[in-house]
């Protein structure tokens, strides 16, 4: 009996986040790795996650994706970096698609991610902010010239030279160390402060500056979706602790096309 109770209340908490939606004058969703881990994309803390580098390689993935690494062992970063994010063949999930879908119905501004894999541009989302830049990117890191990711894939972990100066190729993300992209911030916090919903998924808003957007919010209301506590829960008019795309396609089934 407790568990029809349960299901009950989840299906009512699904009808007012779609309800939410659909009243919004303004939306925008926040994620991080946890939207994309449905997908297959490896994220930082889970027992198969991007900590085993630390057996692999003997230091953090923090470590080997930090700019002086980078700058002192691109062997090892490139080596890394093809294994975990270039040789995984990787498709957008459900979550992916309903935003994309949501977009394209006009109920949803823009997609705010802290992931580099390109996911919700593969499923159409168009009014994409990518805080830490993105794998499908890549520019000499001497004299700037820019390449596709083929390039780089094409070497199977190898160091990308450029072709051009001889100086060494790197992806376009903000790696540890080096700060965010002062155009793609200033586009977050606009969509963010302009937002009358915030919905907030797969992320533990544990990552700085990323999770600091959050503060200028203030708008009406909040729904975080993510399977652990956030610091940011008070905050939330509605919290789900299922999986992302299960939530979003449930409220998707509840909203008039």
């Amino acid at each position: 009996m407790k568990q029809q109770n349960k299901s009950i209340m989840d299906e009512q908490k699904i009808k007012t986040f779609a309800d939410l939606i659909q009243n919004s004058k303004s939306t925008v969703f926040f994620g991080g790795a946890g939207v994309s881990t449905e997908s297959g994309v490896k994220d930082y803390r889970s027992e198969d996650g991007l900590y085993g580098t630390v057996k692999q390689y003997g230091v953090s993935p923090e470590e080997i994706l930090s700019h002086t690494f980078f700058e002192k062992h691109p062997d090892i970063f490139y080596d890394f970096y093809y294994t975990y994010f270039l040789k995984t063949q990787v498709k957008p999930n459900p979550a992916h698609l309903v935003l994309a879908e949501l977009e394209r119905r006009g109920l949803l501004d823009a997609v705010i991610t802290q992931n580099i894999d390109g996911l919700h541009q593969a499923a159409g989302s168009r009014h994409v902010l990518e805080l830490h830049g993105t794998v499908y990117r890549y520019h000499c890191s001497h004299c700037g010239r820019e390449f596709p990711m083929q390039a780089v894939k094409e070497l199977s972990g190898g160091i990308p030279i450029c072709e051009k100066c001889g100086g060494v190729i790197r992806p376009d993300v903000v790696l540890y160390e080096e700060g965010l992209d002062d155009d793609t911030v200033s586009r977050a916090v606009r969509a963010i402060a302009g937002a009358e919903l915030l919905i907030i998924g797969g992320t533990s808003l544990a990552v700085y500056p990323a999770a600091g957007f959050l503060r200028y919010f203030h708008g009406e209301n909040v729904v975080l979706i993510n399977r652990d506590e956030t610091p940011y829960d008070s905050h939330a008019e509605l919290i789900f602790r299922d999986r992302i795309g299960s939530v979003m396609s449930a409220v998707m089934e509840r909203i008039p096309k």
